[in-house]
């Protein structure tokens, strides 16, 4: 069901000691994880944290000033509609099935040239035949975990408004296809066990945490005594979650926030505010941001920096326009300023757009504008979308020479 997956550059997976060994067949990565799912009265109290696989021998790369560094690309909303599905079999029409990675592909060169690349799965999976159903309660085909891999992510964020759109089970079926794809997750959860190991990726000798909450479930609620179902946004939660993985050996900490205001360039006054008290802890590192399905600023706190929106990765509303059509990635370089300090120094804004016809298509708008054969007619429309992204990204203050435009 799954495609072989890309080659990655030197990520290796946390694993809670005793578990399975995933051997990945790919130059420059091996993963372990041991997600198996803990019996359903497990609790939290008595659970190890996540131990972290030793690391690979190529270790980080380094800058000029001989400092190992860490490139971490993130991107927004995977939100499968009825219609990315639909293309999905006719990309695969010759072969039969689904196939999304022609969708994701005009990205994959910046997705596979990070050392973590994450992504945000907005919506639960479904069986591998269905049934599939789009707004308001999802349940997409897990086939787009193969497109996901093939592009060259590593893991996704799972915590978001839909994430109990199939209850329960929904969650464990989505947990049983991303660790069966090769992706790894936060943001819910099988057990208590499962939601108290901290998710930490291993960048080389770099241990990189990632963490992820969500605002609400859409009305509905989790069930009595399974709060670890999935996470909701609770600073005090959180920040004992980010102490925790810091704790459990993570250099740097990655926060995902589904949160704000939908069809907002402008964050709330929710998201200001637990920007401010979640960014200013030390044990967080970055904030990234989704579910608006509309690109909002990025914003540095000191020498941090919180990414409130990313807007649609790959959507296809019913009613497509500009804002659901604009993405953004965000790439984050990581650089070991001082022994054991990681900080961001350098953020890049990777603008992207979805094609509607012939086909439905992410477009990587900076490479797609350096390419002299982007027809005439598409160029204008590339080109008037990359400004109205760079506008949102840079909304609240980040100039150009803070938040760089750069397809490569």
């Amino acid at each position: 069901m799954f495609a072989a997956p890309v080659p990655r550059r030197r990520v290796l997976v946390g694993a809670a000691a005793g578990a399975l060994l995933l051997a990945v067949a790919a130059v420059g990565i091996r993963t372990m994880d041991a997600d198996s799912p803990s019996p359903a009265g497990a609790t939290a109290s008595h659970a190890s944290p996540q131990t972290v696989a030793p690391g690979s021998s190529t270790g980080p790369t380094r800058d000029p000033a001989n400092r190992r560094t860490v490139r971490l690309v993130a991107a927004g909303d995977v939100l499968i509609h009825p219609a990315v599905t639909e293309q999905a079999r006719r990309d695969a029409a010759r072969a039969g099935g689904m196939d999304f990675a022609p969708m994701f592909a005009g990205v994959a060169p910046a997705v596979r040239g990070a050392d973590l690349a994450l992504c945000h799965l907005e919506t639960p999976l479904a069986d591998p035949a269905g049934p599939f159903a789009g707004y308001p309660s999802f349940n997409a085909p897990p086939q787009v975990l193969d497109g996901l891999r093939a592009t060259g992510f590593d893991g996704c964020s799972t915590a978001s408004n839909h994430t109990l759109d199939q209850g329960a089970d929904g969650v464990a079926r989505t947990i049983r296809a991303l660790d069966a794809a090769g992706l790894r997750h936060t943001g819910s959860a099988r057990s208590a066990a499962e939601a108290a190991r901290p998710r930490i990726y291993q960048v080389g000798d770099v241990r990189v945490a990632h963490l992820a909450y969500s605002l609400n479930f859409n009305g509905l609620s989790r069930p009595p005594g399974q709060p670890w179902l999935a996470n909701l946004i609770d600073p005090p939660a959180i920040l004992a979650a980010a102490h925790k993985a810091r704790a459990a050996g993570a250099d740097i900490v990655v926060l995902s926030l589904h949160w704000g205001t939908e069809y907002q360039h402008l964050p709330d006054a929710d998201q200001r505010a637990w920007a401010q008290q979640l960014i200013s802890s030390p044990d967080v590192d970055l904030i990234l941001g989704h579910h608006a399905h509309a690109v909002q600023p990025f914003q540095r706190f000191g020498d941090k920096w919180v990414v409130f929106g990313m807007g649609n990765e790959l959507a296809r509303h019913e009613e497509p326009i500009n804002d659901n059509r604009e993405g953004v990635m965000a790439r984050a370089t990581f650089t070991e300023t001082a022994p054991g300090r990681w900080t961001v120094t350098r953020m890049e804004a990777l603008p992207t757009w979805t094609d509607l016809a012939p086909a439905l298509r992410l477009v990587d708008l900076t490479a797609a504008l350096a390419d002299p054969g982007t027809p005439p007619g598409l160029r204008g429309d590339y080109r008037a979308a990359c400004r109205r992204v760079l506008g949102y990204v840079r909304a609240l203050g980040a100039g150009a020479d803070q938040v760089v435009a750069s397809g490569g």
